[in-house]
């Protein structure tokens, strides 16, 4: 017990000024998948339970930092893993506005009105998953911080939204993202391995509606466009396998067009340059059985074609 307390300190939250970049008291070993900085932006963010149909939500105005982390640590619960988070955001004087567990949030319906990363940097179990909502300060000095813990299997995973005033002079940041060790870049592994997957397409589930962004990926995508203009991609959109076969080739399809859309719309490309396909279900990268599984099989993979 004293060793896995002692785990839980090695960071402390510093969460002394406002607009402060946050810090969370997380076991040794979280590993952090991603970080999105917006400067200037507009989030959704739940304030209360699903009823009725409907999740109310505060709408938020400022600088948006978002980040995950895969934790180290096998076999604890979601509330095992919230509660430190929670207590030490209390302690530094952080107001808890509404919080919630899975079925007692909305389940299903609750998660999807919840701006939760893309997977592979957080994963959410729809039948085991924590949200808090806290507030600190008033007028324009007020933050607001989002906290959604939930698990893959044994794994589990942690994002934090925080949201202080806005940095009017910066532009969202559409750079692609450092490799990791070991890693290699979009351009690389495409022209190594000739397909690659898109990472941070941020679509709700079932639908092809390509979320705002930034998506660092398709940023470097163009990039390599341009820098080679004689190559042509296939865009190739893929399920996991809930529901038919028709409708989800569909899906996948739609997403595939959603994505080859945004290309040409914002980043310039030529649509001639571009094609897209959806096989559904058909060409899975993990087992279906797990939650997990399923998150990595909703993709969108380039598929280098010349």
């Amino acid at each position: 017990m004293r060793g896995r307390r002692a785990a839980w300190v090695v960071a402390l939250l510093l969460l002394a000024g406002v607009g402060q970049a946050q810090d969370l008291p997380l076991p040794e070993g979280a590993e952090r998948t991603t970080e999105v900085i917006r400067p200037a932006d507009t989030v959704y963010l739940p304030q209360g339970a699903l009823e009725g149909g409907a999740v109310p939500r505060l709408r938020l105005d400022g600088t948006i930092t978002s980040r995950a982390w895969r934790l180290p640590e096998r076999g604890l619960g979601t509330l095992a893993r919230m509660a430190p988070l929670r207590a030490v955001l209390e302690k530094s004087g952080w107001e808890v506005v509404f919080s919630c567990a899975a079925d007692g949030c909305g389940g299903f319906g609750f998660r999807f009105a919840v701006p939760v990363l893309p997977a592979p940097a957080m994963f959410v179990n729809l039948f085991d998953y924590r949200y808090l909502l806290a507030r600190r300060g008033t007028g324009e000095a007020v933050e607001h911080v989002m906290l959604f813990v939930s698990r893959a299997g044994e794994r589990g995973y942690v994002q934090l939204t925080h949201v202080g005033p806005a940095d009017m002079t910066a532009a969202p940041e559409a750079s692609a993202p450092e490799p990791q060790p070991g890693e290699e870049s979009l351009e690389a592994t495409l022209r190594e391995a000739g397909h690659v997957v898109l990472r941070g397409l941020d679509f709700a589930s079932g639908e092809a509606v390509l979320g705002p962004g930034p998506h660092a990926d398709l940023a470097a995508l163009a990039a390599f466009l341009t820098e080679y203009p004689e190559a042509r991609i296939a865009l190739v959109g893929h399920t996991d396998n809930v529901g038919a076969l028709d409708a989800n080739i569909a899906l996948s399809q739609a997403r595939a067009e959603a994505v080859r859309a945004r290309l040409v719309a914002d980043h310039g490309v030529d649509g001639a340059r571009v094609e897209a396909r959806g096989v559904g279900y058909l060409a899975p990268v993990a087992a279906n059985d797990t939650a997990e599984g399923r998150e990595t099989n909703r993709r969108v993979e380039v598929v280098l074609l010349q």
